[in-house]
């Protein structure tokens, strides 16, 4: 049984999706440092100087203690972080479909299939016409 599912799992299209997962992984990483750290200031820059990470709504404001420690921290709807999630998954999907479009060009056309010769009926009906000619 083990040497089914070592079979199984070493495969190509299991090892295909395993580097799909890791690779997609990895650029999602780079999609979200390139979203937070470059276009988000520069959106916030033309939205005049907003910063989206910081907008929430705050239910319950945060308990500090005397000490100006923090003992509960505030309740929030951070509805910026939800808008620069948007904003990203813009971008995500933008990026793939142009990998997506890329790959599809890559891709060998696929040959013609060879034209179709004549159909049973046309092939019987000939044998007809020939028979009545003799």
């Amino acid at each position: 049984m083990l040497k089914e599912f070592k079979d199984f799992i070493m495969t190509g299209n299991v090892i295909d999706f395993a580097v799909a997962v890791i690779m997609a992984t990895a650029l999602g990483l780079v999609i979200n440092g390139f979203v937070a750290d470059m276009v988000m200031p520069i959106v916030g820059h033309f939205a005049g100087g907003i910063d989206f990470s910081a907008m929430a709504i705050t239910l319950d404001p945060a308990v500090v203690a005397a000490d100006g420690t923090v003992t509960t921290p505030a309740n929030q709807i951070r509805y910026g972080a939800w808008i620069n999630s948007i904003i990203n998954l813009i971008i995500v999907g933008f990026v793939m479909f142009i990998m997506v479009k890329a790959y599809n060009k890559t891709k060998a056309p696929e040959p013609e299939a060879a034209p179709a010769g004549p159909s049973q009926e046309d092939l019987l009906a000939e044998i007809r016409d020939l028979l009545k000619k003799q």
